[in-house]
């Protein structure tokens, strides 16, 4: 199902860029910060050894060497930028053939059930309906109460009773039942939502506030689109007749608006890409490890070049259990 190469490799990847990466760091703070101008003022000036002439292309020197620390720098975590891009390409080409991996073989299990219910379900329910005779042939020749209880759950397993969802389709939601179910299942008549009148303080916030965060105020879009929003949120308070929400948001406008997130680098943008790959292929490895503990994806692993061939060995076991039973039931019957 997977790709353990290229999973190998986005995995030495990324370890090859970071170690490397945070060398850099450390190689580059230390060589900049051993590089120190030769000034006037340097140890060599103050000995008389060096001119005054001496002295300047000293200080000439060393602003080049500090320039060359700086370039060197920048080179190296170019190239460790460069390194973290190899890696995240590795991981995304990785990842990809794991997904398609794992969805062939999702597509393979929702294929096999459907044959396996085509085929094989007409025989699990006539065991049902056999072992249903049996267990009622069995209460009415001994009238004992446990035999009874027993052929009536055998009952129940061919004719299911509904479920909750089937019996109050369309009455139940998160809530519990809607004020019209409850209405009618009780024979009351249905309340009417009760009716909401703003404060004279609500009002007068509410007027203020859409004078202010009006979105035709707003002359560039990104600012019209966030006083949209605001306004939305205003509307809800007031046709609730929600003051302190009100005031809250009054509160929020005087603040202003938040401050511009700060815009990763591309070293950021990269190890949170890495991150988001490394989720998303956990959540594909748990997808795959539920499809393969499945009922049917066990049976494909039982047999993955040919399963019909194990679909025809379950039906012949199910034929025999069938006549097992159905000699069972008439022997009952006699």
């Amino acid at each position: 199902m997977t790709n353990p190469e290229a999973q190998q490799q986005a995995r030495q990847s990324v370890s090859d860029a970071e170690p490397q990466a945070e060398s850099h760091d450390r190689s580059g703070e230390t060589r900049f910060g051993e590089t120190r101008p030769q000034g006037p003022w340097s140890e060599d000036s103050r000995s008389g050894d060096a001119g005054p002439g001496d002295a300047g292309s000293s200080g000439d020197a060393g602003s080049g060497d500090a320039a060359d620390a700086g370039d060197a720098r920048a080179q190296e975590e170019a190239q460790a930028a460069e390194r973290l891009e190899r890696a995240v390409r590795a991981a995304e080409q990785a990842l990809i053939e794991f997904e398609i991996a794992v969805e062939t073989f999702r597509v393979e299990v929702e294929n096999f059930s459907r044959l396996h219910h085509q085929r094989l379900g007409p025989m699990y329910s006539r065991l049902d309906e056999l072992d249903a005779l049996i267990a009622e042939a069995v209460a009415a020749r001994t009238g004992d109460p446990e035999d009874i209880r027993k052929a009536q759950e055998a009952r129940g397993l061919v004719q299911p009773m509904p479920g909750v969802e089937e019996l109050f389709h369309g009455w139940i939601d998160s809530e519990g039942l809607s004020p019209e179910a409850a209405a009618m299942l009780t024979e009351r008549p249905v309340q009417p939502p009760p009716r909401v009148r703003p404060s004279e303080e609500a009002r007068r916030i509410y007027r203020e506030l859409a004078r202010k965060a009006h979105p035709d105020l707003a002359e560039e879009e990104a600012e019209r689109e966030r006083r949209g929003a605001f306004i939305v949120r205003v509307n809800a308070a007031y046709a609730a007749g929600d003051e302190e929400a009100l005031r809250a948001l009054a509160e929020e406008w005087e603040a202003g608006p938040p401050p511009p997130e700060r815009r990763a680098s591309r070293s950021e943008e990269l190890y949170a890409r890495l991150e988001w790959l490394a989720e998303r292929k956990e959540m594909l490895a748990a997808v795959a490890a539920e499809l393969e503990s499945s009922a049917i994806g066990a049976m494909i692993k039982m047999a993955p070049e040919d399963p019909d061939r194990l679909l025809d060995e379950i039906a012949e076991q199910l034929l025999a259990q069938a006549a097992e039973k159905e000699t069972r039931l008439a022997e009952l019957m006699r």
